[in-house]
């Protein structure tokens, strides 16, 4: 079977490119081909033996080692379609990293051992979000679906209504309502007064995010339909994992559903509570 393994480090970082040069050495001896991102093969001067491709065609790969912090992971799982993802951990936290820089090379061995035995891949599966409306859909997200007004902050909210299954949750005025996942409680969620969830539990949460009439945040089965209705300024957003976004023409209606396709995260497993003690 031929193998392709796809590396991404965080950009700029020469610690993340230096663990890359030790990972195609490793690869490349295990007679595996190895892919790195475009930025990464440019930023190493050629030096690496390795073909320099956009992170999206990485989707073929039986894995992709994600070096850097959470964002350069959230990145991956963006652009690298449904391939497996194995993250290094060089940022603060690692909610989704749990490897350290010092253990990478064992574990990417050891999990080219198990593609090789198995055929795949047996890590831990994370849901993803999809957002649509009228004709459009959103790239799938791993964190949260946002959906705010024209702006942020004062004189920028919205009206938005909120339906679970069709049944109303929440209206009245907002700077906006996210719905995240468990693997995004820690981020968006969190700073607007939503609750932990644990990454084991299969679960969705709506927070209203500065709203006049507030109801406390809501955890639902993850099958539920979220539908969030805007109405009031001229121009609203819907956002996934704060990069991709859909401008909206309110009155406008968006639906979150979870994606047909979750995330594997290759690798141990971090633990969950030791993250959580780094947050600030």
């Amino acid at each position: 079977m031929d193998l392709e393994v796809g590396i991404v480090a965080q950009r700029r970082n020469e610690r993340a490119h230096r663990l890359v040069r030790r990972l195609v050495e490793t690869i490349d001896a295990e007679d595996v081909d190895v892919l790195v991102d475009e930025e990464t093969g440019t930023s190493t001067g050629g030096e690496l033996d390795a073909p320099a491709v956009p992170v999206a065609t990485m989707n073929r790969c039986a894995f992709v080692v994600s070096i850097g912090g959470d964002g350069t992971l959230l990145f991956v799982a963006r652009e690298a379609g449904d391939a497996p993802i194995l993250g290094v951990n060089l940022g603060e936290v690692g909610f989704l990293n749990a490897v350290s820089p010092s253990d990478a090379v064992d574990v990417v061995t050891a999990v080219l051992e198990e593609v090789r035995e198995t055929g795949g891949v047996d890590g831990r599966e994370l849901n993803r979000l999809v957002a649509a409306g009228d004709g459009w859909e959103l790239e799938p997200s791993l964190n949260e679906v946002v959906v705010h007004g024209p702006r942020r902050g004062r004189g920028g909210g919205a009206e938005i209504e909120v339906l679970v299954d069709g049944q109303r949750y929440a209206g009245g005025h907002a700077d906006g309502v996210l719905v995240a996942t468990p693997t995004g409680s820690t981020a968006y969620n969190l700073s607007e007064g939503g609750p932990l969830v644990h990454p084991g539990t299969d679960v969705l949460v709506v927070t209203q995010m500065a709203a006049t009439d507030a109801m406390p945040p809501l955890v639902i089965d993850a099958d539920r339909e979220v539908t969030l209705s805007v109405s009031g300024p001229d121009t609203a957003y819907a956002i996934s994992d704060g990069r991709n976004r859909r401008r909206l023409d309110p009155p406008a209606e968006v639906t979150v559903r979870l994606a047909d396709a979750p995330i594997t995260l290759a690798g141990p497993r971090g633990n969950f509570f030791d993250a959580l003690e780094k947050l600030e």
